[in-house]
């Protein structure tokens, strides 16, 4: 796969990434359901055999465990790709999830995670969530203090808006904004993305498959299987009036990758690269399979004619 420039750091990634989300497995909060360690693994030598260069995950996906995994699913291999996570979650001794940006914190939070990773410095390093928003240049400033020890080579931010991310600069330049992007889910593209494109910092969304939503292989009797600790079963886009909606669009991206030999998440994904402000796509997988179910959108273009289709279909939709 081709690869891009993060904003103005020297890193250079693919367009796709490994989302290492759903493999923390499960017991906590945000879980997908219980996960294999074994298939976790696999999963990222597959994608990092296949090109894949940088690897996103964060400190409280599976309370550590994420992290952990990853660093076994690395272990010999020379070829290491970069390593992004993030912190600011934080968790309590019965599992509590919470949120802080105090230095003491985040300096806490970055020694546990290069202990779980294995190694002497994460090559990007991202607030995960701007919460408490007082708290943000506290933040911040712990973060380029990091960065200027050696512990982190570059620094960025998840899930902020215009507001926090001038804030943010006036502190210390941001490489990467991580915010949610899908076809379901476009707030960012009135004022976020335009403003970091203007700013030249490095975008790289997450869930363009909308949480499995638009892969293709997700139904209202699939839905209702899924288990009690998977998050998804109770959210506002798997359940009605919006889960039917987003499957007729999982039919037209089934379509369109069909002539190309792709598939609906393929397709999904290679419309969140259209958007010129993006510079990668995060993608979760669990197994071997899902990977190579994904990795074709790394190198495919939606023609301005399939451009046009989605947005009729939203259109239509809307009236």
């Amino acid at each position: 796969m081709i690869t891009r420039q993060l904003g103005t750091s020297d890193l250079h990634i693919t367009p796709i990434g490994f989302g290492a989300w759903a493999i923390g497995g499960s017991g906590w909060e945000f879980a997908w359901g219980a996960q294999d360690d074994a298939d976790s693994i696999a999963a990222i030598q597959t994608a990092l055999d296949d090109g894949v260069n940088w690897i996103d995950t964060a400190a409280v996906y599976g309370l550590g465990h994420s992290e952990e995994v990853v660093a076994k699913a690395l272990q010999g291999r020379k070829d290491r790709p970069y390593i992004f996570t993030k912190c600011s979650m934080v968790w309590d001794d019965k599992r509590q999830i919470g949120h802080s940006l105090k230095a003491e914190s985040i300096r806490r939070e970055c020694e546990a995670s290069l202990r779980r990773l294995r190694v002497d410095a994460i090559d990007l390093y991202q607030i995960h969530w701007p919460d408490p928003d007082d708290e943000i240049e506290e933040g911040w400033a712990t973060m380029a203090a990091l960065k200027h020890e050696g512990k982190v080579r570059h620094i960025g931010v998840s899930n902020f808006n215009v507001e926090q991310m001038e804030r943010a600069q006036d502190i210390a330049p941001i490489t990467s904004l991580q915010p949610r992007y899908s076809l379901i889910h476009r707030e960012v593209e009135q004022d976020i993305l335009p403003f970091a494109e203007r700013e030249n910092i490095g975008v790289i969304a997450y869930s363009p498959m909308a949480s499995g939503l638009l892969t293709g292989a997700m139904t209202a009797e699939r839905i209702a299987t899924l288990p009690n600790d998977d998050w998804r079963k109770s959210h506002p886009d798997f359940r009605e009036p919006n889960l039917s909606r987003n499957l007729r669009l999982v039919r037209l991206l089934r379509g369109i990758g069909r002539r190309h030999g792709l598939t609906p998440a393929e397709t999904a994904i290679a419309w969140v690269l259209h958007n010129r402000a993006v510079t990668g796509a995060i993608v979760g997988a669990r197994r071997p399979d899902q990977v190579r179910g994904v990795l074709g959108a790394g190198d495919f273009r939606l023609s301005p004619r399939e451009v046009a289709e989605v947005d009729a279909y939203f259109v239509k939709e809307a009236a």
